[in-house]
């Protein structure tokens, strides 16, 4: 693969941009490199997470929204974090044949990624792939994953506004919010509202947030209610994004929140390099031999694990 012009990526010609990201998502020397280049022109673009339990029309809701924010001539980048295949390794892109709406629309630009068996439903090289599409002149980057309850936590350490979507059916997403998508959820959107149980949801999910401990720079989630396949209340969810940045901005928490994020991120590659380089072949062999000593019960797992961070060999 040919490494895309610098230049034509922050022109935002599309077919640098996709070059670029599978640079990128396959680990390439030159992907690095570009990732570097690119940085210092990143951070213009809003990044909106949306997550939550699967069937809960996440990906309509998502290409609802992209439609919605071209009428305001923004640019839109879309990632979406398809499931990794268990057999193929790779994603399943659902996410592409929903979205063929926007597909076609200069304007937006749109990548299914594999989770590639991340323990939350983005995939590793998100953020990377996010920091093109920022680069490349999107105004809007709206990441998409994929729904499986608490480990779907992640998402709202690459956005600056997470929406969690929830069904008027989906009694197990009210209960995996109790397990942690109620900590990080900015504000929640009641979809298919048309079904009937949407009133009782709506009236359940306010009374877990009433127990919700806050003061005067707290920001409220609220929960909105739509229909997104026919287009019903994307128009609020948008206005309540605007709200909810520009209360970051009002309360000095967009600078903080972006600050926590790098942080992690930095964290992140810094455990994620420590580990390619500790596993060389000779730990590889101690470990081989450890496993069998203490399958023999000679050595304790702790005596191993210490041998290995000792370097002891």
């Amino acid at each position: 693969m040919t490494t895309p012009d610098l230049e034509k990526i922050l022109q935002g010609d599309r077919r640098s941009v996709a070059r670029a990201i599978s640079l990128i998502e396959n680990d390439a020397p030159e992907g690095a490199a570009l990732l570097a280049a690119i940085f210092p022109r990143t951070g213009k673009a809003y990044r909106i997470g949306i997550t939550g339990p699967p069937g809960a029309g996440k990906s309509t809701l998502t290409n609802r929204l992209a439609l919605e924010y071209r009428k305001k001539n923004l640019r839109v980048g879309i990632i979406a974090v398809d499931p990794t295949s268990p057999f193929t390794g790779g994603a399943l892109l659902g996410d592409r044949v929903r979205m063929m709406d926007v597909e076609l629309d200069e304007g937006v630009f749109v990548r299914s990624m594999a989770s590639r068996g991340s323990l939350g439903g983005l995939s590793k090289k998100t953020r990377e792939a996010a920091d093109v599409l920022d680069a490349s002149g999107a105004d809007i980057i709206l990441l998409e994953t994929v729904g499986v309850g608490q480990s779907e936590l992640d998402v709202a350490g690459a956005a600056d506004t997470t929406i969690v979507v929830l069904v008027p059916e989906s009694g197990d997403g009210i209960q995996a919010m109790k397990a942690g998508l109620m900590e990080i959820a900015d504000f929640f959107v009641l979809n298919k509202a048309d079904r009937p149980g949407a009133d009782q949801a709506v009236m359940s999910i306010k009374l877990i947030l009433g127990f919700r401990p806050h003061d005067e720079k707290t920001w409220m989630p609220p929960v909105l209610q739509s229909v997104a396949s026919d287009g019903r209340g994307v128009a609020e969810i948008i206005d309540a994004v605007d709200r909810h940045r520009a209360h970051l901005k009002d309360h000095a928490l967009f600078e903080a929140r972006r600050g926590k994020h790098m942080s992690d991120r930095i964290i992140e590659l810094v455990q994620d390099r420590l580990k390619k380089e500790f596993w060389n072949d000779a730990r590889r062999a101690l470990l081989r031999d450890g496993v069998a000593g203490a399958l023999r019960f000679e050595v304790t797992p702790y005596d191993v694990a210490q041998a290995l961070v000792a370097g002891d060999e």
